[in-house]
């Protein structure tokens, strides 16, 4: 008797096992993630000449010689295939997730603990900007241009809002026309997960928006444009052209050229923190699903409320 399984090649599953995902629920964007991530690792084995491996065959052995395939692309010279640590344990928990569909549908194969993630040394690292940082990266853009106007409203709106550069670029002007006289805004949206959640424009965003919306008077319906792009179709911005004007501004400002638009998310999350803002109620701001996610910024702090506990609290005012 043919055990489920030991007919078909691993290649073969590939299609069932995303359409198992979106009945999980998981997210387009995760699906599409999984079948890139995944089309490595067939790529991976068709090169080790291992494109034949059915579920059952696939050993430890694979597993191992992967991962050290998967780390010899963090030093490749070619940047578009180069992998950090965080993204190499990217594709491994792909994996796992299909070893785990095989678990599923009674497929023998390896358990998907099996597959262990390496630490990434920079995971507990959170690079962001203090107050002065961000006002050196706010003044930078040309706002004698539309384009120059339409960068600082969106400096400004990342730090106002904490928002992901997913959210950003999909905001559209219908969302923000309505409240461009009032003092401030609050707008509903569906992030990361699908999870939904409210963001916060403050006066000071909101004055830069509608400067920057005065100069449009064309009728796409996106909130952020892109000038050079043709007039008969979507002139949205991409979120890799945002990342390259953030990058271009902070190295004009002087600052780190690590400065991207989840850096400003960072900024946003340490500030509130710093200034006492409770770890749930920040969960909230930034959508997070798990505290877990949030608590990575407690430590930022840590360092200052020592300096100030040392400073207020040390001993230095009781009687000797």
């Amino acid at each position: 008797m043919t055990l489920p399984g030991q007919d078909m090649q691993i290649a073969d599953y590939i299609t069932e096992f995303l359409d198992y995902c979106s009945e999980r629920g998981l997210s387009l964007k995760t699906q599409e993630n999984y079948s890139r991530f995944l089309k490595r690792f067939l790529n991976w084995l068709k090169e080790n000449k291992l494109s034949h491996l059915r579920p059952h065959e696939l050993t430890l052995d694979h597993i191992q010689r992967y991962k050290i395939y998967l780390r010899s692309q963090n030093h490749s010279r070619d940047y578009s295939t180069s992998l950090k640590q965080k993204t190499q344990n990217y594709y491994l928990i792909a994996l796992r997730s299909l070893l785990s569909y095989f678990a599923q549908r009674n497929i023998q194969s390896l358990p998907s603990e099996k597959i262990t993630l390496d630490k990434d040394r920079s995971e507990r690292e959170i690079r962001f900007l203090s107050l002065r940082q961000t006002d050196q990266l706010l003044s930078i853009p040309d706002i004698s241009s539309p384009s120059g106007l339409r960068d600082r409203a969106i400096l400004e709106t990342f730090f106002s809002t904490g928002m992901r550069i997913s959210e950003l670029v999909a905001l559209n002007q219908e969302q923000i026309k309505s409240s461009l006289n009032s003092d401030e805004l609050e707008l509903g949206i569906v992030g990361k997960g699908g999870k939904a959640r409210t963001v916060y424009f403050s006066t000071r965003t909101l004055q830069w928006l509608k400067r920057y919306l005065k100069t449009r008077n064309d009728k796409d319906k996106a909130l952020f444009i892109n000038y050079r792009g043709p007039t008969d179709a979507s002139r949205r911005l991409t979120p890799r052209s945002i990342e390259k004007s953030i990058q271009k501004y902070a190295l004009l400002a002087g600052l780190p050229s690590t400065t991207t638009p989840h850096v400003l998310r960072h900024s946003f999350a340490t500030d509130l923190l710093s200034q006492g803002v409770d770890i749930r109620i920040l969960q909230e701001f930034l959508g997070h699903k798990s505290i877990t996610a949030t608590q990575i910024y407690a430590h930022v702090t840590s360092k200052k409320l020592r300096e100030i506990h040392r400073q207020f609290h040390g001993g230095q005012r009781l009687k000797k």
